[in-house]
């Protein structure tokens, strides 16, 4: 019986380590590139463990709200830190080269010249890389972000560097069609727009000339909203992206322990106005706060500035807003790489 019991283990133990499989995650995003490694249980139900996850603030987007091109000397950039972490997954993690997905996001796609960008990295490292569209890295972000009960009853809000994106789900012949939004306003974008308006180049002038921008804003996220009215008319709202994270990581001076957490509207409009006005607090506070530095070294205060200032627009010009939940999706800064690595491990073939 004892044999039996220990083969039975052992079987177990063997069939474990043939299905678990490492794959690795490679995002070009607007404000950063960010890298994943995922180990795989099982592909047929989705489960897997977040091995590693770290970022390098190298941003690409800054040229894309001056002329609409990723400058050269970003490219370049991009590239390198590209090619050193590709080799790392290759060397370091052992993952297999087939099983390494390199994707820029819908942000980074806004540029007119993202064939240099795809060029370089197939370079560096044999690989093209895919530009995530906006509706699909929206598509992936609601998979990823609200939990499968709350799917119809929600909409998904992204606020990267290059732009915000999101969306929802309608059940339509028993089956759910997936419906995106999306504006062309972001972290990186927004700030060079302001900072593009500014003479002076003081914290004080650049925010006059952002709240004299708000209107134009609103306005963005109003259509953004009413192209697809049945998106203001959710429950339910989940936040992700940067700007989500650095609002809740500066609100409770941690990282989020759980997948989602409710959150407060009057926080965000809290924290946007230390932002804007006692910015010192932040630096002060993140002395002793590991969480909070990595906020301040991913974004500087005019960033951080526009960043809150995204997140209470997009939200604001919702109707019936007071009585809307707001979520924080924990994993909404690789919500979508972690679907868009299961649907290519599974072969499934995007639609863009």
């Amino acid at each position: 019986m004892k044999e039996k019991i220990y083969y039975l283990i052992i079987c177990l133990i063997l069939s474990y380590s043939t299905q678990a499989q490492l794959y690795g995650g490679i995002e070009i995003g607007s404000k950063g590139i960010k890298m994943t490694v995922l180990e795989v249980e099982n592909l047929k139900r989705n489960t897997y463990d977040v091995k590693e996850f770290w970022t390098e603030n190298v941003g690409i987007a800054a040229g894309i709200g001056i002329d609409g091109a990723l400058l050269k000397e970003d490219i370049d950039k991009a590239g390198t830190v590209v090619y050193n972490n590709y080799k790392k997954m290759l060397n370091e993690y052992k993952i297999e080269d087939k099983n390494i997905f390199i994707v820029a996001s819908s942000g980074v796609g806004l540029a007119n010249n993202t064939v240099e960008l795809v060029d370089k990295i197939k370079e560096l490292t044999n690989k093209r890389i895919e530009i995530i569209s906006s509706s699909l890295e929206a598509k992936l972000l609601l998979r990823g972000c609200i939990p499968p009960k709350n799917y119809l009853s929600s909409v998904i809000i992204d606020i990267g560097g290059g732009n915000t994106k999101g969306g929802y789900a309608k059940e339509i012949n028993g089956s759910s069609v997936f419906f995106p939004i999306s504006a062309d306003l972001g972290t990186v974008t927004l700030t060079e727009i302001i900072n593009k308006k500014c003479r002076q180049k003081t914290i004080f002038e650049y925010n006059e000339v952002l709240f004299n921008y708000l209107p134009t804003m609103r306005e963005s996220f109003k259509k953004m909203y009413t192209s697809r009215a049945e998106s203001q008319e959710k429950n339910n709202i989940y936040i992700s992206g940067g700007a989500a994270w650095a609002f809740y990581t500066l609100f409770t001076g941690s990282k989020a322990e759980e997948n989602f957490t409710q959150i407060n509207y009057d926080d965000i409009l809290s924290i946007k106005v230390i932002a804007e006005n006692n910015y010192q607090r932040f630096v002060t506070q993140a002395e002793s706060n590991v969480e909070m530095q990595k906020v301040l070294k991913t974004y500087q205060q005019k960033s951080l500035i526009a960043a809150f200032n995204l997140l209470q627009t997009s939200l604001e010009v919702i109707p019936n807003m007071e009585n809307k939940k707001i979520y924080f999706a924990k994993q909404g800064q690789i919500a979508w790489l972690v679907s868009y690595v299961f649907d290519n491990a599974k072969g499934v073939k995007q639609i863009y």
